[in-house]
């Protein structure tokens, strides 16, 4: 149920974050804070996560996504006000 609260951000991650665990990371983190969306690798190597939820989960996410997995190496996340996702729960979903 969404509620005055509720935000989504689109991520876009940047630096040495594909195959490192960042997505599989992500995903379990999305999950432990209940937020809705899904994240993906992008073919520019980027990883790239649509996240929406109560707002202090969305910042959490955010803070979460500059450091990630430990294998990762993150240089930079940008982030954008979003559309929520059409369907709840978080999926990994297919490169672009």
């Amino acid at each position: 149920m969404k509620t005055t609260s509720d935000t989504a951000r689109l991520l876009r991650i940047h630096g040495s974050v594909q195959g490192v665990g960042y997505r599989n990371a992500l995903h379990a983190q999305a999950h432990h804070l209940g937020l809705a969306g899904w994240v993906r690798n992008r073919s520019d190597g980027t990883v790239e996560a649509l996240v929406a939820g109560p707002a202090a989960a969305v910042d959490a996410i955010v803070e979460w996504a500059r450091r990630g997995p430990p294998a990762a190496r993150v240089s930079r996340v940008d982030h954008e006000l979003a559309e929520p996702p059409a369907s709840a729960g978080f999926v990994r979903a297919d490169t672009l």
